[in-house]
Parts: structure tokens; C-alpha cells; sequence
């Protein structure tokens, strides 16, 4: 369970950049809505507790349990299907009454999925080019992408498939089925988006389609693209240096409440607004620095397991990331997604530092020969 650690080996660098971006996002969530700041200096303290703990864990004695957390996340997305609490026609939450505290197990269950995973292909990595090992993985994976995408979360499910995607393919999955996906998906994504010029998307949901063709035609859908319009003249209004934290500007679109809940989906367009351009700037270097120092130490992990549980972490802040500046910006249709360590959510923050930490005890142990081998 704990081991002699060679402490210089803490990586005192990724502490510090996740740190800073979760005060960054403090203070944009107590500007966006002072009701929400204490509660997420709350998360942050209760983060870091964890991450220290969970730093000081052999991460191959927690990867010994990864049957029952499997199991045990699949058990709470199943409570949230039959008990959840139903928030516009979605059941995403757990309520906790004895502490009024709602639990979030979709964040919870992206984290899980990256230990879980990175045991599942350590333990076959000799066997990741055959096809009953890729089929038995999926075959793993889609209980849990089918019940976060039943609540309905369609951009969960896409974080957390990008995710499985990112550690299968650094598994070693054979070629033949990487080319073989993509010779299913493009034509796919081609008939998708000829279906939707034409705005007649049968496949999709009615709430999915309409979001897709009100950013398509915004002009055309102005009450369903009227959040993300909003978001972009956010962002633009604050120009450089951005018209300053808790302000009191008239012309704002924050104290306008043009945005709804812009202390979660929306903060990147608050962090715009009152940050500007330098301030966004310093958000997204933050970012990729986290990334940067995950993959470095996926790099110099001592095993395979070790390498897939910085790899998926990595994959998991670097693509929702992605996902939700590009919401804010309008580079994307709209879709539910917190930005990493910033966004108001107490279950998405300390799942975060729960996996920070599990990476920081990788990096405790990293190989001498600066790559990981396999054991």
C-alpha cells in the first residue's frame, strides 16, 4: 500500500498549475455567482486533501480493486436512473440529504473508467491486437457510456468515449480496427451533416438537432442559440484585460443574466468577460501545462498501467477542455461540459484531484530509464 518514496520525485509543478487554475476558478465563480464561491473553496480544499492522500497509494494496490469500483459506479449510475433528481427532464444527481450535497456520479465514473481501464489493458497487453481483448473492452465500457448517455448526458458520453478511445489506442490497439472505425465514421459523419444542412437530422434527438442547426442558423433559432450568441459577445466585450471581477458595468452580459448557470457550462464567457483576452490566455496555458506535465509523466512511468492512468487523465482535461472553450467560443454546438478545475461542481473538482493524485503517486514511482516498461 505505501512504499518508500523518493520525494523529490513529487511533481511539485503539476500541484502548482492545478492549484492556480482552481483559484482562477474560485474567484470567476464567485463573480459569476457569489452564492456558489464558498462551496467551491469548499471543493478545492476538500480536493487537495484528497489528492495528498490519494498520493501517498501505491497506484497498482488501488488498481487491485478496479472490479469494485467498476462495480460500484455502475451501482450509482443505475441509483441515479431509479432515484436521481430529475433537473429539466435530466437525472444526473444523487442527493445527499444529511449534508445537502447532490453527487454528480457521471464525473466520478470518468475517472473510474481510466483506472479501471488502464488494470484491464496492463493485464493484456500482450493480447490488445487480438479482437476478443478490444470486443471485451467495449463490451465492459458500454454499460457505463449507455447510462450517462440515458439521463440524458450526450456530452459526457462523448468526453468519457474520447477518453476510453485515447487509452485503448495507447494500449496498442491494432491498426486494422483504428482504420476500420474510421472507415465507418467518416461516410457516417458525411451523412450526418448532409442530413442536417438539409434539416432533416433523423438520427438525433429533437433538443440535439435543434442545438446543431441553431448553430448552424442562429439567425434562424435565435432563442436556442440566443445562450451561446450571448457567450461570444461575453467573451468579445472584454477585449484585453476584461472589464474586471464583480463588476458593476452596465453593459455586461453577466449582470444582464443573459447567460443561465454561467457559473458551470458558460464560466469560459465570464472568465472572457471580466478577464479578457490575457486573462483566457493564462486559463488555457494553465491548462496545457497540467496536460503537458501528465503526458511527461506518462512518459516516464515505470509500467504500462502507470502510463495509462497519466495518458487518460490527460486525455480526459485536454478534450473537455477543448469542448467547452470551443461551446463558449462557438466553434461547436452547444453542449453541457465544465471546464476542468474551473467550472462550479464539487463532484467534477474532487474527482479531478482524486486523479491528480493517483497521477502524482505514478510519478512518485517513475522508472529510472525515463520509459515505462513492460512488466
Amino acid at each position: 500500500m505505501f512504499k518508500q518514496y523518493q520525494f523529490r520525485n513529487y511533481n511539485i509543478r503539476l500541484v502548482i498549475f492545478v492549484i492556480a487554475l482552481s483559484i482562477m476558478g474560485i474567484l470567476v465563480v464567485g463573480s459569476a455567482n457569489e452564492n456558489y464561491q464558498l462551496r467551491q473553496l469548499v471543493g478545492l480544499i476538500l480536493g487537495l486533501i484528497v489528492m495528498a492522500a490519494a498520493s501517498l497509494f501505491d497506484y497498482n494496490w488501488v488498481l487491485r480493486f478496479q472490479w469494485v469500483f467498476y462495480v460500484v459506479i455502475v451501482g450509482f449510475l443505475v441509483a441515479t436512473k431509479l432515484w436521481g433528481v430529475d433537473v429539466n427532464g435530466s437525472k444526473r444527481w444523487l442527493e445527499i440529504p444529511v449534508i445537502d450535497f447532490q453527487f454528480q456520479p457521471s464525473e466520478l465514473a470518468k475517472i473510474i473508467i481510466i483506472l479501471f481501464f488502464a488494470k484491464f489493458f496492463a493485464d493484456r497487453i500482450d493480447d490488445m491486437k487480438k479482437n476478443r481483448t478490444v470486443l471485451l473492452a467495449l463490451l465492459l465500457v458500454a454499460p457505463i457510456l449507455f447510462l450517462i448517455l440515458d439521463q440524458p448526458d450526450l456530452s459526457t458520453t462523448i468526453a468519457a468515449s474520447l477518453v476510453f478511445c485515447s487509452l485503448i489506442f495507447v494500449a496498442g490497439i491494432s491498426y486494422k480496427w483504428v482504420l476500420g472505425v474510421l472507415a465507418v465514421l467518416v461516410p457516417s459523419v458525411a451523412v450526418l451533416i448532409y442530413l442536417i444542412l438539409t434539416e432533416n437530422p433523423i438520427l438525433l434527438e429533437g433538443y440535439q438537432a435543434n442545438r446543431i442547426l441553431a448553430w448552424l442558423y442562429p439567425d434562424r433559432y435565435p432563442d436556442i442559440s440566443r445562450q451561446q450568441q450571448n457567450s461570444i459577445m461575453a467573451i468579445g466585450s472584454g477585449q484585453l484585460t476584461g472589464k474586471g471581477l464583480d463588476n458593476n458595468v452596465v453593459a455586461s452580459v453577466k449582470n444582464g443574466n443573459f447567460l443561465s448557470e454561467p457559473q458551470t457550462d458558460f464560466i469560459f464567457a465570464i472568465a472572457g468577460e471580466e478577464l479578457g483576452f490575457i486573462g483566457c490566455c493564462l486559463m488555457v496555458i494553465l491548462i496545457f501545462l497540467i496536460v503537458f506535465e501528465l503526458l511527461n509523466m506518462a512518459r516516464k512511468a515505470r509500467d504500462m498501467s502507470g502510463a495509462l492512468i497519466c495518458t487518460g487523465l490527460a486525455a480526459l482535461i485536454g478534450f473537455q477542455s477543448f469542448l467547452n472553450i470551443s461551446v463558449a467560443t462557438g466553434l461547436i454546438p452547444n453542449t453541457g461540459l465544465p471546464l476542468p478545475f474551473v467550472s462550479y461542481g464539487l463532484t467534477s473538482l474532487v474527482s479531478l484531484y482524486l486523479g491528480v493524485g493517483i497521477a502524482l503517486n505514478v510519478g512518485l514511482q517513475q522508472s529510472s530509464y525515463g520509459n515505462y516498461r513492460r512488466d
